[in-house]
This record gives C-alpha cells, sequence and structure tokens, in this order.
C-alpha cells in the first residue's frame, strides 16, 4: 500500500514538472508574439503562452490617442508586443504593441527620411495646427504641410489615407514631423513640366483666373499657371487687372511666348479675341463723318482716335479753312471733334480724317480776305529779306575797296 502512494506521488510530481517546463520563462524587455482573446473599452488580452493572459492597456495600443481598444485591435488577431511588467503574485502582466512599433518605426522613418520615400498613412486625428497620423510613433502633419492650398477646416480628415514624406526626425524628442504638401508639390513640378513641354506659341487656349497682382492675371491653362500681363489683357487702356477679370473667370487666351528653362508662360487675353482694326472693318467708310477724340499732335498734325484702338491721321492741311501754322494752335488732347473719313486702309492699319471737310467753308469774301492778308505778309518778308540783300550787297561794294 505504501509503495502504491509512493508511486503515485512520483507521477504527480513528474506531470506537474512537465507542465512548468511547458509555460514560457519571460521578464521585462522580452518581445514576444501571441493572440487577442479579448478586446475591452480600454484594453486587450492577450494569451501568449503564459500561465496567465497579458494586458495591453489602450495606451499602449498605438502611438496615437484611441477613443478605443477595438480601433486597432480584434479577437484573433496575431499580435506582437513587449513585456513591460511582471507580477506573478497578483498574476499581472502588462504588455505594450507600441513600444515594439515604435522601435522599428525609427529605424524605418530615418531610411524613408533619407530616400525620399513616399508612404500612406491614415489620419488618427485632428488637432490645433495639423493632424495627426500612426506611423509607428506619433507623426505629426502641420496644416502648413497638408495641401498645396490653405485649408480653413480639417475637420473631414479624419480617417482619411494621406500620401507622406518624412520632413524632419528627432528621436530624442519623440519628434516626427511629416509633409503631404511635399508630395504634391513634385507631382506638381513634374506634371508642370510635361504640360509646359506640350505647349507653344500661337496655341489659342480656355483658362481659369487664378490669381490677380497689380501687374496682371495668373491663368491656369491645363494645370500650369500663365501670365496675362495687364497690357495683354485689353485692346483698350486697362487700370487695373480688376476691372476686366476676377478670380474663377474662364477666359481665353493665346500664347505669346513659352519658357521652358525658366517654367514661364506669357499668355494675352487681347491677342485671343479680335483686335479694333479687325472689328473696324465695314464699320467705317470712306466719306462718313464721325466723332472722335484727339489723341495725340504732332508737326504735321493730329491723330484722332474714331473707336476703341483706331486712330486716323488729320493733317494739318485738313484742320481748319484757314491757314494753320501748327496744330497745337487749333487743337488740344482730349478734344472732342468731328471728323470725315477721306480714306481708309485697314491692311496698313490708316485712315485719313478731315475737321475741315465737316466745317462749312467760309464765304468767298472771308476767303479773299484771309489771302489778302496772308499775301501782305509773304510781301513783307519778301520786302525784309530784298532789303537784307541790297544792304548787304550795298556794303558788300563799300568793303571790298578796302581790301
Amino acid at each position: 500500500m505504501t509503495e502504491e502512494i509512493n508511486v503515485n506521488e512520483n507521477q504527480q510530481t513528474e506531470a506537474e514538472q512537465s507542465q512548468m517546463e511547458d509555460v514560457t520563462t519571460i521578464k521585462n524587455g522580452d518581445v514576444v508574439t501571441g493572440k487577442i482573446v479579448k478586446v475591452e473599452d480600454n484594453q486587450v488580452l492577450v494569451d501568449f503562452g503564459y500561465k496567465y493572459d497579458g494586458i495591453i492597456p489602450i495606451r499602449e495600443l498605438s502611438a496615437v490617442h484611441l477613443e478605443k481598444a477595438s480601433d486597432v485591435a480584434e479577437e484573433g488577431q496575431d499580435i506582437q508586443v513587449k513585456v513591460i511588467s511582471i507580477d506573478d503574485e497578483n498574476e499581472k502582466c502588462i504588455l505594450s504593441k507600441r513600444a515594439v512599433e515604435s522601435e522599428k518605426a525609427w529605424d524605418t522613418l530615418a531610411e524613408r527620411l533619407e530616400s525620399g520615400e513616399v508612404f500612406e498613412a491614415t489620419v488618427a486625428d485632428v488637432v490645433k495646427g495639423g493632424l495627426v497620423v500612426d506611423v509607428g510613433a506619433r507623426g505629426f502633419i502641420p496644416a502648413s504641410m497638408v495641401e498645396r492650398h490653405f485649408v480653413e477646416d480639417f475637420s473631414d480628415y479624419k480617417g482619411r489615407t494621406v500620401r507622406l514624406k518624412v520632413k524632419e526626425l528627432d528621436k530624442e524628442a519623440n519628434k516626427v514631423i511629416l509633409s503631404q504638401k511635399d508630395v504634391l508639390d513634385e507631382e506638381f513640378e513634374a506634371k508642370k513640366k510635361e504640360i509646359i513641354a506640350g505647349l507653344e506659341a500661337g496655341q489659342e487656349l480656355e483658362g481659369t483666373v487664378q490669381r490677380l497682382t497689380q501687374f496682371g492675371a495668373f491663368v491656369d491653362v491645363g494645370g500650369v499657371d500663365g501670365l496675362v500681363h495687364i497690357s495683354e489683357m485689353s485692346w483698350t487702356h486697362v487700370d487695373k487687372p480688376s476691372d476686366v477679370v476676377k478670380e474663377g473667370d474662364q477666359v481665353q487666351v493665346k500664347i505669346l511666348k513659352v519658357d521652358p528653362e525658366n517654367e514661364r508662360i506669357s499668355l494675352s487675353m487681347k491677342a485671343a479675341q479680335p483686335g479694333p482694326w479687325e472689328q473696324a472693318d465695314g464699320k467705317f467708310n470712306p466719306g462718313d463723318t464721325v466723332q472722335g477724340t484727339v489723341k495725340r499732335i504732332v508737326d504735321f498734325g493730329a491723330f484722332v482716335e474714331i473707336a476703341a484702338g483706331v486712330e486716323g491721321l488729320v493733317h494739318i492741311s485738313q484742320i481748319a479753312h484757314r491757314h494753320v501754322t501748327t496744330p497745337h494752335e487749333a487743337l488740344k488732347v482730349g478734344q472732342e471733334v468731328n471728323v470725315k473719313i477721306l480714306d481708309i486702309n485697314l491692311e496698313e492699319k490708316r485712315i485719313s480724317l478731315s475737321i475741315k471737310a465737316t466745317e462749312e467753308a467760309p464765304a468767298r469774301e472771308e476767303q479773299a480776305t484771309s489771302n489778302a492778308s496772308d499775301k501782305e505778309v509773304q510781301e513783307k518778308v519778301s520786302s525784309s529779306q530784298g532789303l537784307s540783300l541790297t544792304l548787304g550787297e550795298r556794303f558788300g561794294d563799300k568793303l571790298s575797296k578796302f581790301k
């Protein structure tokens, strides 16, 4: 009987020893693999082969803030964790998924910073000043590095997948700065070069006004911006670009010049529209009397604008029926006058005009008096010239005697 009891005790001791050998031996800092057996609101239970399950508090599940554990964990999921603390007396073992991911993440992030690799991440949270993503470590995307354009409200960005590049790393400060704008800028520049390569002077395109400046307007022509200088916005004088267009307007433009090296495109709105001389075709004919404005006065006459951008010459002989010594004595810039079209050549952009042809000629007596007056002036000038000549000749004769 005693022998049977001893045999049973020995068998029981061997079984216990065998079970103890099957239990995993762990210590703080070990990295182990397990399976999630339960997901609660603020923690996850993991079976990793130890004598009791380990606990991952919600704060140790991710590098970013989580509302609930189920956001990143589910039952049956295999998981790699790091042992943070062990309390066998109370059967409590704290594990961390975040610690394992963080250690791997810093090496990966350093490689991505060096190579410029583009990778994807999901926006975990929207905070003041930008977005937060989980990249193994807490990654921050400043508001200025989210898009190429200004974004006022980021509230709908949570849950979005963004494409990123590592901008700055500081492991000691646990600082990871990321940028989506850098990715978008690179893609834009590549696309811009491709588009510019397909453009050439003379092409007419439809574009969208992007922004206005004091010197013109920048117009998007299929993904790249070109400049319409203020002098190319209209055939008439433009004081400021906002008098002609506003942001968002669809406009027709013509390419004047493409500079691929400097990525500059010069555009013209007026060149894509009929010019003033083209518009004048059929509108004016010889013999027509129209109103115009004196724009310039020169020695031989005055240029009068009879339509926006269309000027004709009133020769000095066509200013008035009376004799005009200089155009300035009869006309001034800005003066409104009636003119008659004497001749028109649209191809050469030349129009001959007459003011006196729109006025009634003076009576013959007045004309004769005017002519007589002019004749008297000419005779006085001739007489004076003759007197000067006679005196010169006389003094010349006298002086010759002393030679």
